[in-house]
């Protein structure tokens, strides 16, 4: 079951960080007007790039530390919002996102976006940007591809039914959800991702046909995100998950650094749904040597294509320039 994505989606994976609600527990005194959040929504927006078909662009984000971590720390404070819409929502995550994947490729500005992200925060962010190296390390070695694969990336399903399906497979198998939550994620971020691998792992949970096949791991359809969350904790459960779930999740992808970062992702989310909604808004991007690609909802290539061509039908795919 070796999911064929790693060098693409994995390697090239944006870190969320976990999200945390400002101020002290109680809110302010009574007569003190409410806190507002240190930069508003639209600060946070640019134009920087052509649209996608969706209407939306790619974000355009600093690249010097100490802006990088003070842009960070104000999109973290807007993502901890309980009143943020859906456009909202989607626009922060994907910032987000890209924030954590410039930081990752640059430890020599660990200190700088460290010291300018707030106190509370700074924990949670080096925990994020640990893991997004972890599955950067599974492919330091391997030459970048200049050409894309053959793949649709799709709308996934709504993150309350997703929640739901992965706490039916908790109740059912005794695997917890948020490390189904995080093996959906880091494999197709829940479900954008359709298409074979180079190791023939199909659907959102990317088995491979003879391991659904075994009995008592694939029930119903593997494409269907609800039946191969379930068949995802049936195999952990069967790989040992019960007495040894890190074990378990080597079992899935034979890497100690994916064990890593899988189950730091999923403490993120243990410890605060709130990270949840944050990880559901991550995109699919892609590593070439054009830079890192975005591959919004809706863009497919029936055979691989290059990199250059790609990029001549989907100029809004290319990060924008500095």
């Amino acid at each position: 079951m070796l999911p064929g994505i790693r060098r693409t989606f994995i390697a090239g994976l944006g870190a969320v960080t976990l999200l945390t609600a400002c101020g002290a527990s109680g809110g302010p005194p009574a007569a003190q007007a409410p806190q507002q959040p240190p930069a508003p929504l639209a600060a946070l927006e640019d134009q920087a790039g052509p649209p996608a078909p969706n209407g939306r662009r790619y974000p355009q984000v600093p690249d010097e530390p100490g802006p990088l971590g003070q842009q960070l720390g104000e999109v973290e404070q807007a993502l901890a919002s309980a009143d943020l819409d859906a456009d909202a929502l989607a626009s922060l995550a994907h910032r987000q996102q890209v924030l954590y994947r410039r930081w990752s490729l640059r430890p020599a500005w660990d200190s700088a976006v460290l010291a300018a992200l707030p106190a509370q925060l700074r924990p949670r962010a080096q925990r994020q940007v640990d893991a997004r190296r972890e599955f950067l390390a599974m492919h330091r070695r391997a030459p970048v591809a200049d050409q894309l694969p053959a793949w649709r990336i799709l709308t996934p399903l709504p993150a309350e039914r997703l929640q739901a399906a992965y706490r039916k497979a908790e109740r059912e198998t005794g695997i917890d959800w948020a490390t189904l939550a995080a093996i959906n994620l880091v494999e197709t971020g829940m479900g954008r991702l359709q298409g074979l691998s180079v190791a023939g792992a199909r659907g959102p949970m990317q088995f491979l046909p003879s391991t659904w096949a075994e009995p008592g791991i694939g029930r119903g359809s593997i494409d269907n995100p609800e039946d191969a969350i379930a068949a995802a904790g049936r195999y952990l459960v069967r790989r040992g998950g019960k007495q040894n779930l890190a074990q378990a999740i080597w079992g899935y992808n034979n890497s100690w650094h994916y064990v890593r970062a899988v189950q730091t992702y999923a403490d993120l989310m243990r410890h605060d749904p709130r990270a949840f909604r944050a990880f559901h808004g991550w995109q699919i991007h892609y590593a070439s040597p054009s830079g890192d690609l975005w591959l919004p909802e809706g863009s497919e290539h029936l055979q691989p294509v290059p990199v250059a061509d790609h990029l001549r039908q989907a100029p809004w795919s290319a990060p924008p320039a500095r």
